[in-house]
């Protein structure tokens, strides 16, 4: 049975089913693992983590823990409690905004690559192009978000570095225009966004993308970008402190224990404890050569539960609604038996969005498309969602639906 504990109560002998932290926030290459090692035991405590999950079938128990059924039970019921108040409907319907959408995403990603080779090269990073995207990306979010936000799902695991500062950045602006806040402080959000990993360029690729566990020395090195990256930026003219300071500090963490400076709470200024939770998000469901990225609305469950240790739970809640309980993009299993991509958010009701049914459980196969606003009864019928599947698992490619409905 898998339990949650405290990490005063870890020890060996016991098995640790989940590190409760982003892959990227440990230095180890598996997740699961016997520990046997008292220097593996030190190394978990080094990291922070305040509480993670074992396998007690497999190993060492703690009496009276709470089960990872009971720990789901609990997040679930607060989360649909904090996503209750609905938002406004977008001017633009999705199928209008998808094209355009598409090209600004070409756009941002090619301006990205240029500003990541760049500093790869030592060249000075041209600033204006950057904000040319920002503005269009802003643009495309205020007629509906749901198609820029939808594109963010589609891309090549080899190119992580340059489409995560893409979706970062798009996620700033998204994040940032639901909160109300006002347009200059969209644009630095957006161009934070943007740039805020610029440092991993002057990181050496062998440890950058290594497959297997890093030294001690790698890690601290990686943990290094945020600095680099301070130091690239701050060499540019009329470069906003704002990006600066999400640039070395969206690595710290609401319980001091991120870094490079393991500031706490109010100390990391707003635009820095949103885009901590941006970046997360994004890396954690992203595909790596050596790791499988994890669904979308998996991931909005853990932020839920890493906060307040790590995030700030009022960001993490508005986060949830602006990208919605089952993002864009997000497979989804109804109780019919059918999958269906989701397509675009409902802002009234956040559990039921649109969706494009494509698959059949019953006969395993591909069905012809069907769309369903769940939202609305007499196309829903007594259907509903009941799960969240892999795309992959059933051979679907949720591009052509996204691109193309």
């Amino acid at each position: 049975m898998i339990h949650k504990i405290a990490i005063e109560q870890l020890t060996t002998g016991m098995f640790i089913h989940d590190l409760n932290l982003a892959w990227f926030d440990h230095p180890f290459v598996r997740n699961q693992f016997m520990l046997d090692d008292p220097k593996d035991l030190q190394r978990i405590r080094d990291t922070g983590v305040k509480e993670l999950y074992i396998d007690s079938s497999r190993g060492a128990d703690v009496a009276q823990a709470p089960t990872l059924e009971e720990v789901q039970a609990e997040t679930e019921a607060t989360l649909l409690q904090a996503l209750a108040e609905p938002t406004k409907p977008a001017p633009v319907a999705v199928k209008d905004e998808i094209r355009r959408a598409n090209n600004i995403h070409k756009q941002a990603s090619r301006a990205v690559r240029k500003v990541m080779q760049d500093v790869r090269l030592g060249r000075m990073v041209e600033i204006a192009q950057v904000e040319d995207v920002v503005e269009a990306i802003t643009g495309s979010i205020e007629r509906n978000p749901s198609a820029m936000l939808g594109l963010l799902c589609i891309r090549d695991k080899n190119e992580y570095t340059f489409l995560h500062s893409v979706a970062v950045g798009t996620l700033m602006i998204a994040f940032a225009k639901s909160m109300g806040l006002d347009a200059e402080t969209v644009r630095k959000a957006g161009m934070a966004g943007l740039l805020h990993d610029v440092g991993k360029m002057r990181i050496p690729d062998h440890i950058l993308d290594k497959p297997g566990r890093l030294t001690d020395e790698e890690f601290t090195i990686i943990k290094g970008h945020p600095q680099q990256g301070w130091e690239v930026l701050r060499q540019l003219e009329g470069i906003d402190p704002e990006a600066l300071d999400v640039t070395l500090h969206h690595h710290e963490r609401m319980d001091g224990s991120g870094y490079p400076h393991h500031r706490k709470g109010d100390e990391i200024s707003l635009l820095t404890r949103m885009a901590s939770i941006v970046d997360v998000y994004d890396a954690v469901t992203s595909d790596r050569c050596y790791h499988k990225g994890l669904p979308a609305s998996q991931v909005l469950r853990k932020l839920w539960e890493w906060s307040p240790s790590h995030f700030d739970p009022e960001l993490v809640q508005l986060f949830i609604r602006t990208v919605g309980i089952y993002p864009v993009g997000s497979l989804v299993k109804l109780e019919s038996q059918r999958l269906a991509v989701v397509i675009e958010a409902n802002n009234a009701t956040p559990l039921q969005p649109r969706l494009k049914v494509v698959y059949s459980l019953k006969h395993n196969r591909p069905v012809p498309s069907q769309e369903i606003n769940m939202a609305i009864p007499v196309q829903r019928g007594k259907d509903r969602i009941v799960g969240v599947e892999a795309a992959e698992h059933y051979g679907i490619d949720i591009s052509r639906f996204l691109v193309t409905h």
